[in-house]
């Protein structure tokens, strides 16, 4: 039954997730190729986005080499809803905005190896602003992003050490629109560009836990990003608009403007983890990342008062399970997790870094005394800098996803 419901529900939500856009409500999405989402489950992003840890029931995306523990089939998948606050010093404004967040499915091949496949977005376009002065109206606002369909391996090469790699289809589009129209003047001009942006990259990932007492646990991971070349098709357009009886919009003539295409790198990443835990029970880590995002360029077009420089991730998280085996108590089984996080984006404007920031905090409620759990999770934050009249986002987020375990494969003995 339950593989039955998860076939249903990956062809169903494949579909949503493959057609999704505008993941985002970010000004800063217009920059690079949009705000990079977060790529792992809500278990993880509950322990502030931490990949050191795992287990048999839940599907780590963010680590491959994991997947070398696996025991049973499990199909995840999850979405959110996040609520924005922008603010520029003098204005405010709120927007939201809900996604389908990642669609996978893992299985064991061995007592030693395990895969996944799924679908996760991997960059996000989303955003509105205007500027106006005496004379004249901008309208700026951009839409699309960056998917990712991934194949991952894992495997215990020795008791406590685990391997494994990631490869990954990136593809999807995005489009950024430009209308500046002029008091008294009949026609406006509109400007639009859109980068097709396809290109494969790959991840390498290892682990290595280790008993140090009869109740302590010492987890350690790695994981290496290569800088991969990617290719952007861009094409852009300029007319004269004027709106028309229906106050719609009408261009009068196109123009298309030769645009070069471009290739440029998926910067190069190294996260390194550790943390402390006994098994079942409670876990605490830490774990930092580094990336080369200085080498990455703008599609397209280039940016006076921006630059990019490396990019850096520090993650704390861990969660607490009061008895796990617990048949007297159903509260006594539910997972609490929480933690926090901070990233310099890499993106500086105007000579303001643009950084970010969250606390997060969920539960994992098992679903009656089967292996599936639902999980939820919430998180505060903020992006952003109201300096140089640039705008900072506070953000809450409420994600909720859903594990599902079972056993394939295994062919029944008696009838």
């Amino acid at each position: 039954m339950i593989k039955k419901i998860i076939i249903a529900v990956m062809l169903v939500m494949a579909g949503k997730a493959f057609g999704q856009e505008g993941g985002t409500a970010s000004p800063y999405s217009f920059y690079g190729i949009g705000t990079q989402q977060f790529r792992g489950t809500y278990e993880n992003r509950a322990m502030g986005g931490m990949s050191v840890y795992s287990d048999s029931l839940h599907l780590n995306l963010l680590n491959p080499a994991q997947l070398g523990r696996l025991r049973f089939v499990t199909f995840t998948v999850g979405g959110s809803h996040t609520e924005v606050t922008l603010k520029d010093g003098a204005n405010e404004n709120n927007t939201s905005v809900s996604t389908v967040d990642y669609l996978a499915l893992s299985f064991p091949v061995s007592k030693k190896a395990g895969v996944s496949f799924g679908l996760v977005p991997f960059t996000s376009v989303g955003y509105d602003l205007s500027d106006s002065d005496e004379e004249s109206i901008n309208t700026f606002s951009g839409r699309g992003g960056v998917n990712r369909v991934f194949l991952s391996a894992g495997y215990e090469i020795t008791k406590g050490l685990y391997v494994g790699g990631s490869a990954n289809y990136n593809f999807g589009n995005i489009q950024n629109e430009t209308l500046r129209t002029i008091e008294g003047a009949e026609l406006g001009t509109r400007e639009r560009n859109r980068s097709d942006i396809l290109g494969f990259t790959f991840e390498l990932a290892a682990q290595y836990d280790r008993m140090l007492t009869e109740k302590l646990e010492l987890r350690t991971s790695v994981k290496y990003v290569p800088a991969t070349e990617v290719e952007s098709e861009n094409q852009r357009q300029v007319s004269s608009v004027i709106f028309n009886n229906l106050g719609l919009l009408q261009d009068l003539d196109i123009v298309e403007v030769p645009v070069g295409d471009t290739n440029f790198d998926f910067p190069s990443s190294v996260t390194l983890g550790a943390g402390l835990g006994e098994p079942n029970k409670w876990f605490f880590g830490a774990e930092y990342t580094t990336q080369k995002n200085s080498t990455f360029t703008n599609r397209g077009f280039t940016l006076d008062n921006v630059r990019f420089e490396d990019a850096a991730q520090f993650r704390l998280g861990g969660f607490y399970i009061p008895k796990f085996n617990s048949v007297s108590s159903y509260f006594e089984r539910i997972t609490y997790r929480a933690g926090f996080r901070y990233e310099e984006s890499g993106i500086v404007i105007d000579n303001e870094d643009i950084n970010e920031f969250g606390i997060s905090f969920g539960v994992g409620l098992p679903a009656g005394r089967s292996l599936n759990n639902i999980n939820f999770t919430f998180e505060f934050g903020q992006r952003g800098t109201t300096n140089s009249g640039l705008v900072q986002e506070n953000f809450f987020n409420a994600g909720i996803s859903l594990s599902l375990n079972d056993i394939w494969f295994i062919q029944s003995k008696f009838n």
